[in-house]
C-alpha cells in the first residue's frame, strides 16, 4: 500500500513533536523543579533519560519494522539529538553543556528501544495499526 502524506505525518510527526519539545525545554535559561539541589538534580536526570527513551520509542515506532536495524536506527537518531541538544544548551543562558547528560540520554534511549523489542508482537500490532492509520 502506497505511503501517503497523511500516513507519514501520523508516522513521523509525533517523534518530531517531541523533537520539538525537547528543544524548547533545552532553551529555558536556568531550569530548575526544585529549590532543594538535591531533589532538582535527580528529577533533571531522570527527566533527561524519560525524554530520550520516549524519543527513541517513538522513533522505532515511525520507521515501522520493528527489529534490530530499526532499534539501532532509532538508537542513532536519539544519540545524535542528545549531542546536539547539549551543543544547543551551551549557548542557553544559565546552561551547560554536558557529555554526562549525553551518557544519561543515550542509556534512556537505550532502555526505550529495549521497552519496544521486548513487547514483541503486543507492540509491533499496536504500531501496524497506528502506521496505518
Amino acid at each position: 500500500m502506497p505511503r501517503t502524506l497523511a500516513s507519514e505525518a501520523s508516522r513521523w510527526g509525533p517523534p518530531l513533536l517531541w523533537m520539538a519539545l525537547i528543544f524548547l525545554l533545552s532553551a529555558q535559561p536556568h531550569l530548575r523543579f526544585s529549590d532543594d539541589g538535591g531533589l532538582d538534580f535527580a528529577v533533571r536526570k531522570l527527566g533527561h533519560a524519560s525524554a530520550y527513551a520516549i524519543l527513541a520509542l517513538l522513533v522505532f515506532r515511525a520507521l515501522g519494522a520493528l527489529d534490530g536495524r530499526a532499534a539501532l536506527a532509532a538508537l542513532l537518531v536519539a544519540a545524535t539529538y542528545a549531542v546536539g541538544d547539549e551543543l544547543h544548551q551551551g549557548f542557553v543562558a544559565g546552561r551547560s553543556s554536558s557529555a554526562v547528560d549525553v551518557a544519561i540520554d543515550v542509556a534512556g534511549a537505550a532502555a526505550g528501544v529495549l521497552v519496544g523489542l521486548r513487547l514483541g508482537p503486543r507492540f509491533r500490532g499496536a504500531v501496524r495499526r497506528w502506521n496505518r492509520g
